[in-house]
């Protein structure tokens, strides 16, 4: 299963992004295809909260927009959003020792615990994931 960070959709709906093109194709073929794609609620709000902030740089967009673009996402047969389940906290527990999380990248450890628990491989351009053993986690940019 293909877990999504927030930052492959915003590259992919930000037409200022360096990273658009690529992104945008990337996104509408796992959409279009058979794969189980998950979108957490975290990369969910995530991608509301920066792409309706008029005050960031690059393509803004109305929070209807935003959320219209979600319901899209969320028509496909083959995507889901996750949220934590009951198994979560020992998940997550394990992130934040084992990865050494301090401050922001609790963030980071949560998103790393969830893909555990769902067992997907995460897809994302940041490399603050290598630190979380165990963690399968993929940049679907180097390929």
């Amino acid at each position: 299963m293909i877990v999504l960070d927030a930052n492959i959709l915003l590259y992919a709906y930000d037409r200022t992004a360096v990273l658009h093109k690529k992104a945008r194709r990337w996104v509408e073929r796992i959409f279009s295809s058979s794969e189980p794609v998950a979108i957490p609620l975290r990369t969910v709000s995530a991608f509301l909260r920066i792409l309706t902030n008029p005050r960031l740089p690059g393509e803004r967009f109305t929070m209807e927009e935003a959320v219209q673009t979600v319901d899209r996402w969320l028509e496909q047969p083959n995507v889901r959003l996750i949220v934590p389940g009951e198994q979560h906290w020992p998940f997550l527990r394990q992130m934040l020792l084992e990865g050494q999380v301090q401050g922001p990248l609790v963030t980071d450890a949560q998103l790393a615990a969830l893909t555990l628990e769902c067992g997907g491989v995460l897809y994302s351009t940041d490399r603050d994931f290598a630190r979380f053993p165990g963690l399968r986690w993929k940049n679907p940019f180097l390929d």
